[in-house]
C-alpha cells in the first residue's frame, strides 16, 4: 500500500475559520461546553467494533472509534495499556488513534506525579518491521510526540507505557512543545472542572506529498485531538503539523470526514453535528 493510499481527498478542505485567542487565556474557559446540547444516546454504527473487555471503560457507550476510511484498517492491530487503548498501524507505524477516560481524580493523580519517564522506547508487541524505532526519529528535526500525553499519567508504570513508539507521531517541535502542551493542559484543567472527558488523538495524512522519517514512519500532516462531556457536549481541535500551526474547532462529524476516523461513534447526529466554542493555541 503506497502512503498516498491512505490520504484523504477532503485535505483541500483544512482552511482556519475559529477565533483564535492566546494559549495564556485559556484556562479561564471554562464554560464553553454549555451552549453544546449533546446527548449521551448510544446509536448504532455498523462501522463500529466493541471495545475488548480491559480496554471498555475507555471508551463512551464502550465502543471504540470507527474507522470510516477502509484504507486506514489495512494491517492496524489495537492495543489496550492500562491508562490509554491505541489502534496502531503499521503502514505509517504510528498510532492512527489514541483514546483517554480522564476523571477528576485521573488528574489529580497524574498532578502529583512529579517525576516522568522519559524512556522513549520501541513497542515490544510489534515485530520491528511494523512499528517506529529509536532511529527512525534521530536527527529527523521531528519530536517524539505524545497522542496520550505523559501529562495525564497518574503513576510511573503508566507513564512507562506513554513512551511507547506505539503512542508517539512525528510532530513539529515548535507545535509540541507549546500549542499542542497548551491544549493538553487544557483538557486536564476542563476534565478537573466538569468531572470527567473521553478523549480521542490522532494523526491525519491529508495530503499527497507526505515524507517517511527515515524511509519508514509516516509524518502527518496534522495531528487532531477530540473530546466528549457526558451531558454536555463533543468537539475536537485540527492543527497543521508545521510551524505555521493552523488551528481550527470543529464538529466531530467534520473531524470525521477529514480524517476518515469517527472518535465517537456512539453519539448521535445531532451531537456530532455541533461546532463548540473551544480555544485555539497559537
Amino acid at each position: 500500500m503506497t502512503q498516498a493510499g491512505i490520504c484523504l481527498d477532503q485535505r483541500r478542505m483544512y482552511r482556519v475559520h475559529s477565533t483564535k485567542i492566546k494559549a495564556s487565556a485559556i484556562r479561564a474557559v471554562f464554560g464553553i461546553l454549555t451552549a453544546l446540547l449533546a446527548t449521551t444516546s448510544a446509536c448504532s454504527v455498523e462501522t463500529a467494533a466493541p471495545a475488548s473487555p480491559t480496554c471498555a471503560s475507555i471508551h463512551p457507550a464502550r465502543t471504540t472509534p470507527a474507522l470510516l476510511n477502509p484504507k486506514l484498517a489495512t494491517s492496524t492491530r489495537p492495543f489496550c495499556f492500562h491508562a490509554f487503548a491505541i489502534l496502531h498501524s503499521s503502514v505509517t507505524r504510528t498510532p492512527l488513534y489514541v483514546a483517554e477516560h480522564l476523571t477528576r481524580a485521573s488528574v489529580e493523580a497524574a498532578r502529583a506525579l512529579n517525576t516522568r519517564d522519559n524512556r522513549f522506547h520501541a513497542e515490544p508487541q510489534l515485530i520491528p518491521a511494523e512499528r517506529g524505532e529509536l532511529a527512525d526519529y534521530r536527527g529527523s528535526g521531528f519530536d517524539r510526540g505524545h497522542m496520550a500525553p505523559s501529562g495525564d499519567m497518574g503513576n510511573t508504570a503508566d507513564d512507562y507505557e506513554s513512551f511507547s513508539l506505539a503512542n508517539i507521531v512525528p510532530q513539529d517541535g515548535p507545535l509540541n512543545r507549546n500549542g499542542w502542551a497548551d491544549l493538553e493542559g487544557y483538557v486536564r484543567d476542563l476534565t478537573g472542572k466538569l468531572g470527567e472527558t473521553y478523549v480521542v488523538t490522532g494523526p491525519a495524512f491529508a495530503s499527497g506529498n507526505l515524507k517517511r522519517l527515515n524511509g519508514r514512519v509516516l509524518v502527518p500532516s496534522h495531528v487532531w485531538k477530540a473530546i466528549y462531556v457526558p451531558g454536555q457536549g463533543a468537539g475536537a481541535w485540527i492543527v497543521s503539523n508545521d510551524r505555521q500551526q493552523q488551528w481550527e474547532v470543529v464538529s466531530i462529524a467534520t473531524l470525521a470526514a477529514r480524517t476518515g476516523i469517527d472518535p465517537f461513534p456512539s453519539l448521535d447526529r445531532a451531537a456530532k453535528a455541533k461546532v463548540p466554542a473551544f480555544p485555539t493555541f497559537d
